[in-house]
């Protein structure tokens, strides 16, 4: 039975050396800044207590109920950063969670949505990444609680709840449609607060993105299908995801800040294509019977 778990928890990457290879892929670091923005990397990877957003030295602490995570140097030093890793490296953290010694990766680190990158995304990123500062110093290990910190153990979670199939365009939608898809499952994991998990933390995808418990534990999500959510129309998304406003003329707070941060960055018609995506969805949960 042993030698039976060992063989179903093992990592398994997305790509081989030479299955990356193959693809032909050049990152490009002009829009690698945008896959950079889009994904929200420096709102986890930031050095905390300096204000250079792109120094991304590691050390934030994650709250779970599962115990403590700590943002890793993801800064291009070749020691404690991702100097040293292959642009496959980097692919396999992002869409298998697989780390280039292979080991899982927890799943705090959303490669659970990232999982849908498109290879030529991961590859633009790469080549922005290393643009970057260098930053010494590694973020202090998880402290998590038995058997969560049996890291072993992350790929009979995988086996459960988690797969690496990418995401393909709908050809019954517009192309702005599937852009706004994308940008919300994908990099964009937007699910990973605003989609309900169960109890060992995997997202319930039969209530996507109707709100719910923060990952932390502390305060809850908005329903994006229901509630007040539903007399948003485009033009309301689009400019709280511009200026953090919304149409009651509230601002947006919370881990929101740092969305709209990074999502102001995006050109308009990305906000826009998210905007036409989260209002294409059917109303679920508290609130669905609003009318818009």
């Amino acid at each position: 039975m042993s030698v039976l778990v060992w063989v179903l928890s093992a990592p398994r990457p997305r790509y081989s050396a030479e299955e990356w290879r193959a693809l032909g892929l050049t990152g490009d670091a002009q829009a690698g800044r945008l896959v950079f923005y889009a994904g929200g990397c420096e709102s986890c990877h930031q050095s905390p207590g300096q204000d250079d957003r792109l120094k991304l030295g590691g050390g934030l602490e994650l709250k779970t109920p599962f115990g403590s995570f700590y943002a890793p140097n993801i800064s291009p030093d070749p020691v404690d950063g991702l100097g040293a890793w292959r642009d496959v490296d980097i692919a396999n953290a992002l869409m298998s969670g697989v780390s280039p010694d292979g080991q899982h990766l927890y799943p705090a680190f959303p490669y659970t949505s990232y999982r849908r990158m498109a290879p030529k995304d991961v590859a633009d990123l790469a080549a922005f990444l290393r643009t970057l500062p260098a930053v010494k110093g590694r973020a202090p290990p998880n402290a998590l609680a038995f058997p969560f910190s049996i890291r072993r153990a992350v790929g009979l979670w995988k086996r459960m709840f988690f797969n690496d199939s990418g995401l393909k365009p709908d050809p019954s939608q517009s192309e702005q449609w599937n852009r706004g898809r994308y940008l919300v499952e994908g990099p964009g994991h937007c699910g990973e607060c605003h989609t309900p998990r169960n109890f060992l933390g995997a997202m319930d995808s039969s209530r996507k993105l109707a709100g719910g418990p923060m990952p932390d534990g502390h305060g809850k999500s908005g329903n994006l299908r229901g509630g007040d959510f539903l007399t948003w129309t485009e033009a309301d998304i689009v400019e709280a995801l511009t200026s953090g406003f919304t149409p009651a003329g509230d601002v947006l707070g919370g881990g929101m800040n740092a969305v709209v941060r990074n999502l102001s960055q995006l050109p308009e018609s990305d906000r826009h294509a998210i905007a036409v995506y989260l209002k294409s969805l059917p109303p679920l949960g508290p609130g669905a019977a609003a009318k818009p």
